[in-house]
Formats: C-alpha cells, sequence, structure tokens
C-alpha cells in the first residue's frame, strides 16, 4: 500500500475501549503516513448508518485531556511522525463556548489519507464506509483533491479486546492545582485567556501535551512565552538550540493547526516571570503557582540514556544530535554540464548519505545543493577532519580517541612548535618582526614574551598570524601527505584556531567539542594554574561555541563521564565510515 506524507486519524471508539487499543491504530498509522498525522477525536460516531455523520462537540473533560496526554506518549515511538491532535470540536466547560464553526478547516499539511479505527463487520475496506469517511473528512478540514481511506483493523495481538466500554481508567496526567479530587467524567472549565512558557525547542510530544491543555482551557487569546536570550544560558548544550524565529515559526504552525479559533500572541520569554508579572488579564497559567494551576506530569522517555534526563525533553534531543551530521560536508564533485564555480550533489535528508541515482527515490526525501565554491585543493585519497573546541573544551582527547579509532592525527600547536624553532619557517619572519628581545639566551623563541606583546594589540597579534598561519597550513599539508604514504583514510587536523586561520578551506568537515563557558573556565583554572578572570580573558579572545557550531558538521561534547565521550566518539566515527565512500 502507498505511504502518504499527511494523513488524517478519525477515532470513534469511546475512549475507555479506545485506550487499550492505541498503540497499535497509531503503529498502523505510521505505516501509512511519513511524516503529519492528524488525529481527530470523534467517539462514539458511526460510519455505517444511512446518514452522513457530522461534527459533534467533544466534552473536555478530564478523561478527554489524559486520553490526550496518552495518545502524544503512545506516539513518541514513532520518532519520524508528527503528531497533532486537533482541537476544533473539543470544548471545555464554558458560559462563553462559541458554537462549532461550520467551516472547513485549513491544515498546513492538507491530509492525503483519512485514516479511521471504525470495522465493518466482515473486516472489508467497504466503500460505503470509506465514502462516509472521506465525505466526513472533508467536511471538516481542507484535504488533499485526490483523497484516499483506509479502515485500520491493526493487529491487536493475542488478547481479545473488549468491544464494550470498561471503566478502566487512564494513569491522571493532568490536574488542577486544588485540595479536591478530580474526577475522569469532571468537565474541564474555560477560562477567556492564559499563557503557558517553555523552551520549544525541537518540538516535541511533551511540549504538545503542554500546548494542547493550553488550547482547551483558553477560550479566547493564549500567550506563549518563548525562552530567548538570558534564559537560554542555561540550557544544555545551548548552540545546539534551534534559533528563535525558528522555534517561533514551528509552535506558531502547530497551534493554528490544532486551534485556529484561538488568538495567539507569541512573545520573546525573557525573564522567570513572563507575561504573568505585567498582564492582569490573564485567568491562567500552565505552570506557575498564581491564577488558576494545571499541573501536568511529564512524559517518560522510555528510550533515554544513562546521561539522559528521564522524561521527554528536548536537552536529551540535543544530546542525540552529538556526533550526526548536522549539513553536508565540503565536497563538491561536479555531476551537470555547469560553469566551472558551480557544483552540484545529491543530499538525502533521512538517511543522511550521498546517492548519485535518485530518480527512482521519493523526491520528497531529497534536495540539490549548490555549492559556490569548489575545493580542488581537498585530497582525494584522504578525508580530513578540522577538530576545534574553545578553550578547555577537552578536543585534544576526543582527537586522541580518535586516534585510537584509526585516524592520523595533526596536532597544529605542534607544528606551531616546529615553526618556531630555530631554523623553522617561522622563526627568521617572526624575529624581523617582533626583534631579537623576544629570544631567549639560547636564541629560542620566548613565547610568553611573545604573547604579551600580542595579547590586547589587533594589529600586532594580525601580523603575527599572518606569519605562522600559512606556515602551520603548509606542515599540515605535508602531514597529509605522510598520512597518505602511511596509508590513513581519515586524517584529523586539532587546532584552536582552525575557522580563524580559514583552515576549513583544507578539511571534508568541521567537528567541534563543545562545553559550557563556566567548565571551560574551570578547567583552565585547573589545568594552567590561571586566574579565572585570565581565565575568562582567554575566552573571550576566541571565537564563541555559538560561532563554532554555526559553521560546524559534527558537533561533540566533553561534558559527561569519558564513557559517555567515548560512545559519542565512536557515533560519529562510524557514521563517518559510512559517508567517506560516497564523498571521498
Amino acid at each position: 500500500m502507498a505511504v502518504f506524507r499527511s494523513g488524517l486519524l478519525v477515532l470513534t471508539t469511546p475512549l475507555a475501549s479506545l485506550a487499550p487499543r492505541l498503540a497499535p491504530i497509531l503503529t498502523s498509522a505510521a505505516r501509512l503516513v511519513n511524516h503529519t498525522l492528524y488525529v481527530h477525536l470523534q467517539p462514539g460516531m458511526s460510519l455505517g448508518g444511512p446518514a452522513q455523520p457530522q461534527s459533534s462537540v467533544v466534552q473536555a473533560t478530564f478523561e478527554v485531556l489524559d486520553f490526550i496526554t496518552h495518545l502524544y506518549a503512545g506516539a513518541d515511538v514513532h520518532r519520524h511522525l508528527d503528531v497533532r491532535v486537533l482541537l476544533t470540536n473539543i470544548g471545555a466547560k464554558s458560559a462563553f463556548l462559541p458554537p462549532l464553526s461550520s467551516s472547513v478547516q485549513n491544515l498546513a499539511h492538507p491530509p492525503e489519507v483519512v485514516l479511521t479505527d471504525f470495522q465493518t463487520l466482515d473486516g472489508s475496506q467497504y466503500n460505503p464506509v470509506k465514502q462516509q469517511l472521506e465525505r466526513y473528512a472533508t467536511s471538516c478540514y481542507s484535504c488533499c483533491p485526490q483523497l484516499a481511506s483506509v479502515l485500520l483493523y491493526p493487529d491487536y495481538g493475542p488478547e481479545e479486546l473488549p468491544t464494550e466500554p470498561l471503566d478502566v481508567l487512564l494513569p491522571s496526567t493532568i490536574r488542577p492545582a486544588s485540595p479536591v479530587a478530580r474526577s475522569p467524567k469532571q468537565p474541564v472549565r474555560g477560562y477567556h485567556r492564559g499563557a503557558v512558557g517553555g523552551t520549544f525547542d525541537r518540538l516535541h510530544n511533551a511540549h504538545k501535551v503542554l500546548l494542547s491543555v493550553a488550547c482547551v482551557l483558553a477560550q479566547e487569546q493564549l500567550v506563549v512565552g518563548v525562552a530567548d536570550k538570558d534564559l537560554l544560558k542555561s540550557k544544555l548544550l545551548p548552540e545546539l538550540l534551534q534559533p528563535y524565529t525558528e522555534r517561533v515559526e514551528h509552535l506558531s504552525e502547530f497551534l493554528v493547526d490544532i486551534k485556529p479559533s484561538l488568538t495567539f500572541d507569541i512573545i520573546p520569554l525573557l525573564d522567570p516571570y513572563g507575561p504573568a508579572g505585567s498582564n492582569p488579564s490573564l485567568e491562567f497559567l500552565v505552570d506557575l503557582e498564581e491564577l488558576a494551576l494545571y499541573q501536568i506530569q511529564l512524559l517518560k522517555d522510555q528510550s533515554h540514556q544513562d546521561n539522559e534526563e528521564d522524561k521527554v525533553s528536548s536537552s536529551s534531543f540535543r544530546q542525540r544530535m552529538l556526533g550526526n551530521l548536522l549539513q553536508p560536508p565540503y565536497v563538491c564533485l561536479p555531476s551537470l554540464s555547469l560553469p566551472s564555480w558551480v557544483g552540484w550533489k545529491c543530499w538525502r535528508v533521512k538517511t543522511e548519505e550521498f546517492c548519485p541515482k535518485h530518480e527512482s527515490e521519493d523526491p520528497s526525501n531529497w534536495f540539490l545543493l549548490l555549492y559556490l565554491q569548489k575545493r580542488p585543493e581537498l585530497p582525494t585519497q584522504l578525508y580530513v577532519i578540522g577538530l576545534t573546541g574553545i578553550s578547555g573544551s577537552g578536543k585534544s582527547s576526543v582527537a586522541q580517541r580518535l586516534k585510537g579509532l584509526g585516524a592520523f592525527i595533526i596536532d597544529s600547536d605542534h607544528l606551531g612548535h616546529r615553526a618556531y624553532a630555530p631554523g623553522g619557517p617561522a622563526y627568521q619572519p617572526v624575529v624581523e618582526a617582533f626583534g631579537t628581545d623576544i629570544l631567549h639566551k639560547d636564541g629560542i623563541i620566548n613565547r610568553k614574551v611573545l604573547g604579551s606583546r600580542v595579547f590586547g594589540n589587533k594589529k600586532q597579534l594580525k601580523i603575527l598570524t599572518d606569519i605562522m598561519w600559512p606556515v602551520i597550513a603548509k606542515l599540515a599539508r605535508e602531514e597529509m601527505d605522510q598520512a597518505m604514504a602511511e596509508g590513513k583514510h581519515v586524517c584529523v587536523i586539532d587546532a584552536a584556531m582552525l575557522l580563524e586561520a580559514g583552515w576549513q578551506n583544507m578539511v571534508h568537515e568541521v567537528w567541534t567539542v563543545v562545553i559550557p563557558e563556566t567548565e571551560a573556565i574551570r578547567r583552565i583554572v585547573e589545568r594552567d594554574g590561571l586566574s579565572e578572570a585570565a581565565a575568562q580573558s582567554r575566552l573571550q579572545s576566541q571565537m564563541s561555541g555559538q560561532q563554532l557550531v554555526d559553521q560546524s558538521h559534527v558537533v561533540l561534547s566533553t561534558l559527561w563521564e569519558p564513557h559517555v565521550t567515548q560512545r559519542q566518539v565512536e557515533k560519529a566515527w562510524t557514521l563517518l565510515q559510512k559517508r567517506i565512500p560516497r564523498t571521498s
């Protein structure tokens, strides 16, 4: 059966009976839809009668909210799916509840197929039922013109599931902050205006639960605070956070999809109090102990590793990005008759592989990358990694781990020592530029004296780097020749100033090691005996971790125990081996 990019799942089974069936239903849907799956709740609706069913309001109770949470938690195993529970027909208890709109709701990704858990007695794809389903879907939502329909018959396993609703309660995941016990059938109260806040990095299912509850509660306006600037500094791996504008774009699309009747005010969250401290019209908050508070239990992450949180969180997702390829390498193999300054290559997004033949693939999995600068200086027999990071990041320890896996290591600091040595290629030019008073009595350059000359003096520093960087680059190329002579396939240039020196033109990929600045300062103080102020001054003279990551292909971190770092490096190395045959 064909696979569709977007789909609409209409759930008609009563919630109490639906909960134990949900996992197989989602698994069946995930086999048919590969990107966006919208979910429409209409418990008790029949598609087998003579009359065309119409959408009706579903009373928002705590049972409904628990089910929505349960659905998102179950969908977390299908990481390729962007699941969105539509809330247009779910109404909270309110005196000002607006009537259900009769107009068709537009969706960001119009469904190509409509699915349902409604089943015929003979287990067939009965055309009249499918026609009812298609008419129902198109009366509610904007769908693709050639809408397909499928009645799902999931494999529920050996245990026979009940056909009648059971009094089986889902785990209580959402509750009002009051001493009064809540009951599953208790209606959820609606409010005019409310607020919710978060980082909303790489919008995941735990975010969707939080936002869905807020959207059910709000009847007119929802203020959404999105953490930015100072509030991001304490986040784990902040260098890998999506930009604010990108987070807002994804957030806005999700919110408008699930409840377009609301007015959404998305604002930057610059302090922990957010709009609650300044907007007296707000009637509820989702996570602050004021006004009407609704507490939401965190979704458990069943696949978390020992260094990750046991809840579904963006920080865990960012940790899983470590070692992955974040953007295509600096490889440019011309495959079309184009001007000499253009090179093309195809990149498969899902599997992170290059492939010269893509005509038979699903076009949605591909895009063409245009490189405006070819890299003829890159060696064809050797794959070169440029390894960098701020001072104290642990990049040299990562280099040694890569050496243990078979890489040839070029230490730029060692090359600098060779260049400075008497008779070295940089010795005479440096002495001529800075004078003989930078020399020890034995004629060796005193690097501390030279460092004091250039530190804080941009003009003097440029004179020195204009001498040193081309010399070190030349020595590095000689080392690459040696690596090829030894039969090595991967070479790593360990260089703190890789990007500042412009050496990215010498490498296929830039790998950056990141750690928080506070941890870098602690390590520099402990390792080099400097004061905290001196360590901070050293870091301020370098590119920041964020600036390095923005130009990197792979990011690693030495923040955790050594075995976690080793696991990252081995993952990155394994993925690299898959790329090399296709790109070198």
